[in-house]
């Protein structure tokens, strides 16, 4: 628990006074080099890789094979998945500033059912708690313990359109509750509320390359495509994180046991770069803020105040590779990178997988190389899986021995 007074302090501030604060800080001579100009959201868990697989390759997801956690990354893949696994389960859970707390975390479920060689659905859950904050007013008095917390439920249609080529499309609800109740300077919070979608596409292919096996993915996501959101009742309203999300994979089976997989991630938020341009002062919104949804996704890839430099810079790349033996022992490494001015989070990953004909296992571990530290810092977190046929064909099996007994 939190007990510390700036805590509950800093968690109001943050909701309320978001909507004045400009988010660039210019240092130096300002150029598009040497100033901080961090894109950002409301609702930025919607952007946490929520499972361990691609977490252990950098958050690389958008053209990997798919699994049971493609619905975050790519909904379109899972009509390629193989039929061996028709359906199937998957549970995540990742301690969050586990260095600093015990009681954060995200929690991640989500199931999928290939219903078809041409279709599939799939469903998810992802629930965010930011653990117990004790609120206190400037004396030092205790006013309440409260649980702020956040989800979001997905489901997802993928619709094979030719033997190689998928599209798919993701409709959520989301729920974001920081600090109910809770009023300052006459303004009273609330809880903050949105539907999105998200619409992508999967393209995969397989061939021989040195009379080798070899698989081919492309992958595009376009996510979190939905309403502007408020915690008050404020006229000025914040973006949820849209997101373009580009991936590219390319697989080589070396034998019948050993396979290995080379990926790229290219993603980039969908929504105006921070300006202190302000064509109507007297409301106190900025420019950027007061663009609708679909304007601010098209002005996003040209309105960085330095230029296409600068829009540049808003590209984040993850890179990932992943080896398998005999499709049962997986080793993954990967690097992520965001540049300096626009969160400089920098990282290495590894990761474990483990498969077997009923359940699955995924461990991945974040070691920074920046400065800036990430809430994943030094964590393990962990994927369980289930394929559900297999699981069902067993029981059955064992209920068949039984009556033969």
């Amino acid at each position: 628990m939190l007990t510390i007074q700036k805590i509950s302090m800093l968690v109001v501030s943050v909701i309320t006074l978001s909507t004045s604060v400009q988010a660039q800080i210019t240092i130096g001579t300002g150029t598009g080099d040497d100033y901080l100009n961090t894109v950002t959201t409301a609702v930025p868990f919607l952007r946490i890789a929520p499972d361990a697989r691609s977490g252990g390759m950098a958050d690389v997801g958008i053209a990997i094979s798919p699994d049971a956690n493609s619905i975050f990354w790519n909904a379109s893949k899972l009509v390629f998945i193989d039929d061996e696994h028709p359906s199937g389960l998957s549970i995540t859970y990742t301690p969050w500033l586990k260095n600093l707390v015990n009681d954060i975390y995200l929690a991640y479920i989500n199931g999928y059912w290939k219903v078809d060689e041409l279709s599939a659905l799939s469903a998810s859950l992802r629930y965010f708690s930011l653990g117990t904050i004790t609120f206190t007013d400037n004396s030092g008095n205790v006013l309440q313990d409260f649980r702020p917390n956040e989800f979001a439920f997905d489901v997802a249609y993928s619709r094979k359109l030719t033997d190689n080529f998928a599209a798919g499309l993701n409709l959520k609800y989301l729920y974001s509750n920081l600090a109910t109740g809770q009023v300052v300077n006459g303004v009273e919070i609330k809880p903050a509320q949105g539907v999105a979608a998200d619409i992508s596409m999967f393209y995969t292919n397989e061939f021989k390359t040195s009379g080798k096996d070899s698989e081919l993915g492309l992958g595009l996501n376009i996510s979190n495509i939905g309403n502007k959101i408020t915690y008050t009742s404020s006229i000025e309203k914040d973006y949820i994180p849209t997101n373009l999300g580009i991936g590219a994979s390319y697989g080589v089976h070396f034998d019948d046991y050993n396979k290995l997989t080379l990926a790229v991630d290219l993603n980039k938020l969908m929504v105006p770069t921070p300006d202190t341009a302000d064509s109507n002062p007297q409301n106190g919104i900025p420019d950027f803020k007061e663009q609708g949804v679909v304007s601010g996704m098209f002005s996003s890839f040209g309105d960085a105040p330095n230029g296409f430099s600068e829009e540049l810079h808003e590209v984040i790349i993850s890179t990932g590779l992943e080896y398998w033996y005999d499709n049962k022992f997986a080793v993954r490494t990967g690097y992520f990178y965001e540049h300096a001015t626009k969160g400089g989070r920098q990282f290495f990953t590894v990761g474990l997988g483990l498969r077997y004909n009923v359940f699955g296992l995924d461990f991945s571990y974040l070691v920074p190389t920046s400065n800036n530290q990430n809430p994943l810092d030094n964590t393990l977190r962990f994927t369980l899986m289930f394929n559900l046929d297999a699981l069902q064909a067993e029981g059955g099996a064992k209920d068949d021995e039984g009556a033969d007994g």
